[in-house]
């Protein structure tokens, strides 16, 4: 009898584990299994690589992540934003939502790797004929997304809650006279009924350290709005220009005009700005001085009343120093997305988590953007950069992203797919 209740009690382990009080996950179990999965990684990059797509036209990409989705047991909801999908892995354990998430675009490049899984793809882009290329890194977002959705769904009976994985298309944005990405996801409903605790995500390349994290609480990326200035005067001959009014003048003034407001007119010690003219069309003739000049840019900025502030003085200026000249000139200020704003709270909490996996960075506030921004202003958010590059080659040595030439160190997928994982984990068990 004593034996039988020995036996028994030895066993109660075993029991209490095959009845649900699973032993938790380790850091060590989580690297195992992106170790096991970084074949298939790759594999995934490489058919992302060599079949991409312009933004709102993911569609062979989506059906590609959808039927990897399936294969894990999983059931995508696609046709989301267009293009792009969700799925949910249900842990086996009580507990809150957080989610991961990639875009899934290419760009208008022609791609000159010379890689063998290199792209042939052509498509459209404003009217003309264009080579397309994932040439800022999606493709190996979503290999990553991938494996971190296998290493999950692997463990999810032992999982504290549940895991969103979202796959978002038109990050680079959507065609003119057409709405996308990460907007049209929300506007959609994808965080309703259930909104997630906190949602992660991973850029690479941005000439960061091989195989690190760079990653600073507080606006990490910019803002980006379109600005399109009209400058109307009045057409005469280019040897008498004072019968009529010169808007090629005028539009000199203003752009000039334009770089004072970022020095001189906002508080330069509180976030950085910048106001960059990108194109000029006016006149079709050397002696003729034109009716008008159009000319846009960009704006960037990190902080929202800043922002409101320099489009106000961006149609003021436009528009005094044309009155000043007898001119009109008319302003367009479309918004793009929002500066990433990184949660505090949440990056001190995961800041252990982070640099347990691999080395982690800190760096200045970057003036590219990202729509991940409009994830981050509905619930906390950690957006990070990702290291490219093998070890000991100098990153700012490299092709930057949107290049023809760039290219992934596949390895540091490997590193990626461990992040999203340890981080999903981790994040539950806080909760």
């Amino acid at each position: 009898m004593k034996k039988l209740l020995l036996s028994m009690l030895i066993g109660l382990p075993l029991i209490f584990q095959s009845l649900g009080a699973q032993a938790e996950i380790t850091p060590q179990e989580i690297d195992q299994l992106a170790a096991a999965q970084q074949e298939q990684v790759v594999q995934w990059r490489r058919w992302f690589h060599a079949n991409p797509e312009l933004s709102n036209r993911e569609v062979k990409t989506a059906a590609y992540i959808a039927e990897q989705l399936r294969a894990m047991g999983l059931e995508p909801k696609t046709g989301i934003a267009h293009h792009g999908i969700v799925a949910l892995i249900e842990g086996g354990l009580p507990g809150p939502m957080v989610a991961i998430r990639s875009d899934m675009d290419g760009l208008p490049v022609t791609e000159e790797t010379g890689l063998p899984f290199a792209s042939q793809v052509k498509g459209e882009y404003n009217g003309q004929e264009v080579g397309v290329m994932h040439a800022c890194g999606h493709d190996a977002h979503m290999a990553m997304l991938l494996g971190a959705a296998a290493v999950l769904n692997k463990m999810k009976a032992e999982l504290p809650g549940s895991v969103m994985l979202i796959f978002q298309p038109a990050e680079e944005g959507p065609p003119n006279g057409e709405k996308g990405g990460a907007s049209l996801m929300l506007e959609e409903g994808i965080f309703e009924p259930r909104k997630p605790e906190a949602v992660f995500g991973i850029h690479v390349g941005i000439n960061q350290p091989a195989n690190s994290i760079s990653v600073k609480p507080g606006p990490m990326m910019a803002a980006a709005d379109r600005f399109l200035i009209t400058v109307k005067g009045k057409q005469t001959h280019g040897a008498q220009p004072w019968g009529g009014v010169d808007p090629i003048v005028v539009s000199a003034q203003i752009i000039l005009g334009l770089q004072t407001i970022a020095s001189r007119q906002v508080n330069v010690t509180l976030a950085p700005s910048i106001i960059s003219v990108g194109r000029i069309q006016g006149g079709v003739r050397n002696n003729v001085i034109p009716d008008s000049v159009e000319f846009e840019g960009t704006i960037r900025t990190f902080d929202q009343a800043m922002r409101e502030q320099i489009h106000a003085s961006i149609e003021r200026t436009a528009k005094g120093i044309a009155e000043s000249a007898g001119a009109v000139a008319t302003v367009v200020i479309n918004l793009g997305s929002p500066a990433v704003v990184n949660d505090p709270e949440l990056v001190a909490r995961m800041m252990p988590t982070l640099e347990r996996v691999t080395t982690v960075n800190s760096l200045t506030p970057q003036t590219v953007a990202e729509d991940f921004s409009e994830f981050a202003l509905q619930t906390p958010a950690i957006f990070m950069f990702l290291g490219n590059g093998a070890p000991g080659v100098d990153a700012a040595s490299l092709p930057s992203n949107h290049s023809p030439m760039f290219d992934m160190y596949e390895p540091s997928m490997e590193t990626g797919v461990r992040v999203f994982s340890n981080l999903v984990v981790d994040c539950l068990k806080a909760q």
